[in-house]
């Protein structure tokens, strides 16, 4: 297993099927602040749709179609990001993320996600990366203008929740944009 230090505690490892009773824990922390973003947070409610959200990764992954990777915070998984798409004949890759209230205000998002970046465009050979959000997560907003993301539109309707539609602002940046620290 490999882990990547993000400084200060924290550490971006893989989160894989057999760490869902830890997934499980941290999702009934962060279910009430990541829900409205994360369509599955809502879904991973018990063991077994736990372990199946992190199995529907894990097969994403080994078609080199998807990943997952959880950030732990002094031992403690806080959040994650993931590759929620990833497709190398396009060259296109879609990144996305969460992260429980005891892991905010520290970057650690930014700096994991700069890391994804680096190695989609600089060790795959991606072109494009994108970052897509609800116009009203700020938050989210915000990360994608650090990693120098461009807002190109929004996606009228595009994103279900609790019974009603919410727009998607789609961002994103492609390899000539991408002036990132490499990644370690």
């Amino acid at each position: 297993m490999f882990a990547i230090d993000l400084g200060d505690g924290a550490q971006l490892r893989p989160l894989e099927p057999w760490q869902s009773e830890e997934f499980l824990a941290h999702m009934d922390r962060a279910r009430a602040t990541v829900d409205p973003w994360i369509p599955w947070a809502s879904r991973s409610t018990d063991l077994e749709s736990a372990t199946g959200t992190l199995q529907r990764y894990a097969d994403l992954a080994a078609q080199d179609a998807g990943r997952l990777y959880g950030i732990w915070l002094d031992g403690v998984l806080v959040g994650g990001t993931m590759f929620v798409g990833f497709d190398t004949g396009t060259g296109t890759c879609e990144i996305g993320c969460w992260l429980e209230p005891a892991g905010t205000g520290r970057g650690l998002i930014t700096k994991a996600d700069r890391l994804l970046i680096d190695w989609a465009i600089t060790s795959r050979g991606l072109y494009r990366v994108e970052w897509k959000c609800r116009p009203d997560n700020t938050a989210s907003a915000n990360v994608a203008k650090r990693l120098g993301m461009r807002l190109e539109g929004t996606l009228r309707g595009a994103f279900p929740y609790q019974g009603d539609r919410h727009d998607t602002h789609l961002w994103a940046l492609t390899a000539p944009d991408w002036t990132g620290t490499p990644a370690t």
